[in-house]
């Protein structure tokens, strides 16, 4: 009796008989299938590992590499992360974990899904055979504001520009899909099909990449995205917490007055630099971090520049360090404004304590 369902949605088959590895099924939809098309059945329970032995094995490859990040297919708890981090934890790796919300499970426990993990994909395809098509923007849209909220990065993901698979141009609703992506909040856009087996992959990330940008310069205007202006409640949060939130919000209301050329933050982990993304200020952030590992993750995160710098002992050496950097890329120039901010003592997680405004060349640093 379970329905199954085969390439987004597009065959379904009625399980008639089960007999080990086999199945018998009844077409409901037909049609051709099409190689290394997915299989799902919507709303089934599963009572499998969300680790399988394939999974292990390119789980060991991606992580002998030293990947960034590790997307987890049909994620339904936070049970299913913490497996994941005992197995990179057991090889000695360490790979940030991004968890695909496919399942309707995973909905139900999508705010304890978003505290373990370090990003979130809202993959649309099997989302969209879990739960009507029509809730699917609605999960999308709640999904992108708790991230928001929470402070971490969050891709939207699946038939973006689906039609640009065998067309040079995508329909007018998949370019207002892309853009209210953008307006919902959304760190990050991802194509699949159209760039992994389409006709035009180039012309398809062009395409994303001129409407993310167009998206980008009207987001003041339409007062998107809908970010918590709100301190999160206190319990359970210690006091450098507080200390660090209350400066990202600072800093994103001191560069809404003093216009400058970038908010500058200094980051061993990239926290200082999400919490700050997090209040979407209408500047580029600079992320000076001299770890190589934080600074490729941090290009996931929204208005976020990453740059890769040498390791600071002092606050002159961390300004004449990360302005250095900034202008040794063209990104400031003498005389621009900036808006600092740091942790003292440095390289503390969750150590950000520091303001500082900052006219590029007035200490000599260029």
């Amino acid at each position: 009796g379970t329905t199954l369902v085969l390439d987004d949605g597009n065959l379904q088959f009625q399980v008639t008989a089960a007999d080990g590895r086999n199945l018998d099924c009844e077409v409901l939809v037909g049609g051709a299938l099409k190689s290394r098309k997915g299989v799902s059945a919507p709303n089934a329970r599963l009572t499998l590992s969300a680790i399988t032995e394939k999974d292990r094995a390119d789980i060991e490859f991606a992580l002998a590499q030293n990947c960034d990040y590790i997307a987890m297919s049909f994620v339904r708890s936070a049970k299913d992360i913490h497996e994941l981090k005992s197995l990179m934890r057991g090889l000695k790796k360490d790979a940030a974990i991004v968890a695909k919300i496919e399942m309707g499970e995973a909905l139900e426990n999508i705010e304890d899904i978003i505290k373990i993990c370090d990003g979130i994909m809202v993959a649309r395809g099997d989302l969209g055979l879990e739960t009507p098509a029509e809730e699917v923007p609605f999960h999308q849209k709640r999904i992108i504001k708790l991230c928001n909220d929470a402070a971490k990065p969050v891709i939207t993901a699946t038939q973006m520009l689906e039609s640009m698979t065998d067309n040079p141009r995508p329909t007018r609703a998949e370019a207002s899909d892309v853009y209210n992506a953008i307006l919902d909040g959304t760190d990050a856009i991802m194509l699949s099909a159209e760039s992994a087996s389409g006709s035009y992959p180039v012309r398809s990330v062009e395409v994303m990449s001129e409407i993310a940008s167009i998206a980008e310069r009207n987001l003041e205007n339409f007062g998107a995205p809908g970010v918590s202006r709100d301190l999160p409640e206190a319990k359970g949060r210690s006091d450098l917490e507080d200390i660090s939130i209350a400066i990202s919000k600072a800093t994103s209301d001191i560069s809404q007055v003093i216009k400058p050329k970038a908010i500058v933050t200094t980051s061993m982990s990239g926290y200082t630099t999400r919490r700050v993304a997090k209040e979407r200020p209408n500047t580029p952030i600079l992320c000076m971090t001299p770890n190589a590992k934080t600074q490729r993750r941090m290009a996931l995160v929204w208005g976020v520049v990453p740059l890769h710098v040498e390791e600071f002992a002092t606050i002159d050496e961390m300004v004449s360090i990360t302005v250095r950097a900034a202008h040794d890329k063209g990104l400031v120039h003498r005389g621009d404004r900036l808006v600092i901010i740091a942790g003292v003592p440095f390289g503390i997680d969750g150590q950000t304590n520091l303001i500082k405004i900052h006219t590029v060349g007035e200490e000599g640093e260029i």
